[in-house]
């Protein structure tokens, strides 16, 4: 059987074509009829018939930690919910949701928050994502609503990324724009970034600009571009161009710490070429001027005509696979559902079609503040569905402490790798992807089907089958009688044209009386969706009218600012977070597909040579970064790539996968004030090197609980430790425990340790003050069968087998390719990715490596000149 899906990471919103084997295994594939990523796919993508297993998975409710029944834990959360509005009222309950929910399941949650609890208190992960880019939009164009698509980036002329390293967080959507460069050699790529990234290697020019000051760098453009507007063009015109004028080139270049000629170049290029889009995500959503930092891209796009037409556009690139349907239902905090917002009409509104006279009449707490509220007691109960914020907030470990301490948490998920379901009082199974049915929105305002294709396995339920199932429970069991999600589809389709009139962006009501069998059926379609564009809408503003009241657009004033992190002397280094290229937001899903642990195994910071000489740091030591708010543990990278005076850790590892590499924990819970997105990309920091020579590997037939004096990071197979002193006896008491004999190797410096029992291997302990070649593999088979052979023991205690040549992390994990191999064919003559690929593979598939094969290939070039 094959079906056709969606990818459940990042905003591309791939297509998936999934055939399920004889054998019970699945074939995943990229879907070439798909318009988002015509057959491609990433290797997280590629890799996702590895996450189908039920090891870790929540597979039954749970209340106080004890399995119950669905109706004694929905009757269980509504019994407690219900009592806490009677005593405190609404506002004392609070719903988080998540970007990874499908659009179904955000309409369900959104309807019951704001249509029957009444209180707006529900927000979700995508504040932390895009909300910046949705005050953008909507105080520009009077809508959220990106007006291009993906086929505008591969027609453009100019190609500018601005705080994204799409190679690594959009891998499909780059290739796209690798493939349409290599067939269009006159169209210029321009990144804009303080770092070098994977995304350069196609660029013409990069700008490594001080990090916060991108909105000096419109700005300035946006000078440039004054003279060639017509008077009274745009609304709020003249207070823009005002605010520009003191922006001269050689403002900008001092402001953005840029060479004045290579900011000259990039005004020349934008203000010359015919068409030109720009795509902007985390590096300028993630800061406290973040939707300032929008405007001041969109004004440009505005000002020089760049806009509603092919190749044209500011283009925001989502996230999440559901960032932004989610925006669409109302899953912000500060919106109702369909573009509505909190005024008497829209209210009044809403409350006709759903029937309710409990509509929320003011915005509700936005992620951080919602948190907040949480931990000083105002909130005192929350159902957060499909997130892990005791991992993905900033200040995490106040989020951690807001949990404790709140009365009633719910979850709704799917891992029980989640750090946030340790604080749950109630948690619900949900379905995961393979096993739900609904849709998505990807970031070209394209909907999608995800759909199931695996049985759900034990107790798991939809997330929007819960929410009504609750519903029902406190009392709105009509509103919420829906059977089949095409039913909730339907209900959200009808809302969108409900009294629209062309009113709102938002309008899918063409899609409203869709037969479950044609919801199922449904083939990747653009926004708008109405009787006059039956067939979507590839791109808005074509006539240059928006949805402000009077439908003309607008400039926005914007005067930069520097970033609310600010270096001192005891914190002097300035901190970015993001992601890695193959895993994805916590790594609950990613981190246990091995394939995709063995690029970037181990949680790292990224130093500048001079400040690692500075601070004695070499390649690969250990290291302690600190804030005023936390802590946490990297291995040191030294490259050029980084600025001085910066540095840069993913955000990735959660305390399942590391003891204290939660990058969150030292972020400030400073936000943006109109959009209440974090300022996640700067923090003030210290960075110390930590003496811990004892180094190693732990492999283990079952879980441990390591002592607190080792530091550790979960890798596809056992531990990777580190300690500074060597302690082995909680391994002789757990032996003694356990009744197991404990076979040695030491010497002063190194210490190697089997546990048996019988001849079952049960633990593997291999610690030195040197760097100890092992053969994981042959340590990991041996856990599979008996070992009785005395000479095999020895060599296993040894390090598995004899001296091995070090084999270097995978570049290429598609295809398993090690960095060792791919510089030894260089070596031989492999001068370019192409002969790389057909000499070992590697990049043959998603791309994703190309960027590092050109920089392994350039390293090796300039080392063998010397």
């Amino acid at each position: 059987m094959t079906v056709k899906t969606t990818c459940p990471y990042c905003g591309v919103g791939c297509g998936v074509v999934v055939t399920q084997n004889p054998n019970g295994s699945v074939s995943v594939a990229g879907d070439a009829d798909h318009p988002a990523n015509l057959g491609r796919l990433c290797v997280k993508g590629a890799a996702l018939g590895e996450t189908l297993g039920l090891a870790g998975r929540l597979l039954a409710p749970e209340i106080d930690g004890q399995i119950a029944s669905w109706d004694r834990a929905l009757d269980a959360a509504a019994g407690q919910l219900a009592e806490i509005i009677h005593q405190h009222g609404p506002q004392a309950v609070a719903f988080y949701a998540s970007g990874q929910l499908l659009t179904e399941d955000y309409y369900a949650a959104n309807k019951l928050m704001k249509g029957f609890i009444g209180s707006a208190n529900i927000d979700t992960n995508s504040r932390l994502c895009m909300s910046s880019a949705v005050v953008g939009y909507k105080r520009a164009l009077g809508a959220d609503a990106v007006p291009g698509n993906y086929q505008d980036i591969e027609t453009s002329d100019l190609v500018v990324l601005v705080g994204s390293n799409a190679a690594w967080a959009h891998p499909v959507l780059y290739q796209r724009l690798a493939a349409a460069k290599a067939q269009r050699p006159a169209m210029k790529v321009v990144v804009i970034d303080p770092r070098h990234t994977a995304t350069c290697d196609i660029a013409d020019l990069h700008l490594a600009l001080k990090p916060g000051t991108d909105a000096g760098l419109f700005n300035g453009l946006l000078n440039l571009l004054a003279q060639q507007i017509p008077p009274d063009t745009f609304d709020g015109q003249q207070r823009a161009l005002d605010a520009a004028a003191a922006w001269t080139l050689d403002r900008c270049a001092a402001f953005c710490d840029l060479p004045r000629d290579d900011l000259a170049r990039f005004y020349h290029w934008f203000i010359s070429a015919d068409r030109a889009v720009t795509l902007y995500t985390m590096g300028i959503n993630q800061s406290s001027s973040g939707s300032d930092k929008c405007n001041a891209i969109i004004n440009v796009h505005l000002a020089s005509g760049k806009f509603g037409r092919e190749g044209c556009g500011p283009f925001s690139l989502t996230g999440q696979p559901n960032a932004m349907g989610g925006r669409e239902v109302g899953g912000l905090a500060n919106q109702l559902a369909c573009h509505m917002g909190f005024n008497p009409q829209d209210i009044a509104r809403l409350g006709r079609f759903w029937g309710s006279e409990r509509i929320a009449e003011t915005p509700g707490l936005m992620a951080v503040e919602l948190f907040e509220a949480i931990y000083r007691g105002e909130v005192k109960a929350v159902w957060i569905m499909g997130t892990n914020p005791a991992v993905s907030l900033p200040d995490s470990d106040r989020v951690r402490e807001a949990l404790r301490r709140c009365p009633l948490v719910i979850v709704s998920e799917v891992s029980t790798h989640s750090d946030t379901l340790a604080f749950a009082d109630i948690r619900f199974p949900a379905q995961a992807w393979g096993e739900k049915n609904g849709t998505v929105t990807n970031s070209e305002r394209r909907i999608s089907r995800q759909r199931a294709f695996v049985p759900a396995p034990g107790e798991t339920r939809p997330d929007w089958w819960i929410v009504a199932q609750l519903a029902q429970r406190l009392g709105f069991g009509e509103a919420f009688s829906w059977l089949h999600p095409a039913e909730v589809f339907s209900e959200h389709a009808r809302l969108s044209g409900f009294e629209n009139h062309g009113g709102r962006a938002f309008d899918i009501s063409g899609l409203a009386s869709l037969s479950i069998e044609q919801w199922d059926n449904l083939a990747p379609i653009q926004w708008p969706v109405t009787a006059n564009a039956p067939r979507g809408t590839a791109r808005l503003l074509e006539t240059g009218q928006g949805w402000h009241p009077l439908r003309r657009l607008q400039l926005i004033a914007v005067e930069p600012q520097n970033a609310q992190a600010q270096t001192t002397a005891h914190y002097p280094l300035l901190l970015n977070t993001g992601r890695i290229r193959d895993q994805w937001h916590t790594m609950t899903r990613t981190g246990m597909v091995p394939r995709l642990m063995q690029h970037q195994p181990l949680p790292w910071v990224l130093i500048h040579p001079d400040d690692a000489s500075h601070l004695g740091i070499g390649e690969q030591s250990l290291v302690r970064l600190t804030s005023p708010r936390g802590w946490a543990l990297g291995y040191a990278r030294i490259s050029v790539e980084q600025r001085s005076g910066e540095l840069f850790m993913p955000m990735h590892w959660n305390n399942h996968f590391a003891s204290q590499s939660r990058v969150n924990a030292l972020v400030a819970s400073v936000v943006d004030p109109h959009s209440g997105q974090p300022e996640s990309k700067q923090t003030a920091v210290r960075l110390q090197r930590v003496n811990a020579p004892w180094r190693g590997s732990l492999f283990s037939r079952r879980a441990l609980e390591l002592p607190r004096s080792i530091m550790w990071w979960r890798q596809a197979a056992g531990w990777k430790l580190a300690a500074s002193t060597l302690d082995t006896g909680w391994i002789e008491i757990l032996a003694g425990r356990e009744g197991w004999q404990l076979q040695y190797a030491r010497s002063d410096s190194f210490v190697h340790l089997l546990a048996w029992q019988g001849a079952t291997l049960q633990l593997a302990l291999y610690l030195s003050r040197h760097e100890t070649m092992l053969d994981e593999q042959t340590i990991v088979a041996s856990f599979d069968a008996p070992v009785t052979d005395p000479a095999q023991r020895h060599q296993l205690l040894a390090g598995g087998g004899a001296q091995q040549t070090p084999r270097g992390r995978t570049v290429c994990s598609c295809m398993g390719v090690s960095e060792t191999a791919i510089c030894a064919a260089i070596a031989a003559g492999c001068d370019t990715p192409a002969a790389l690929g057909k000499q070992l593979g590697c990049g043959t598939q998603c791309g994703s490596c190309v960027p590092e094969l050109r920089a392994l290939i350039a390293s090796s070039l300039t080392k063998a000149a010397h």
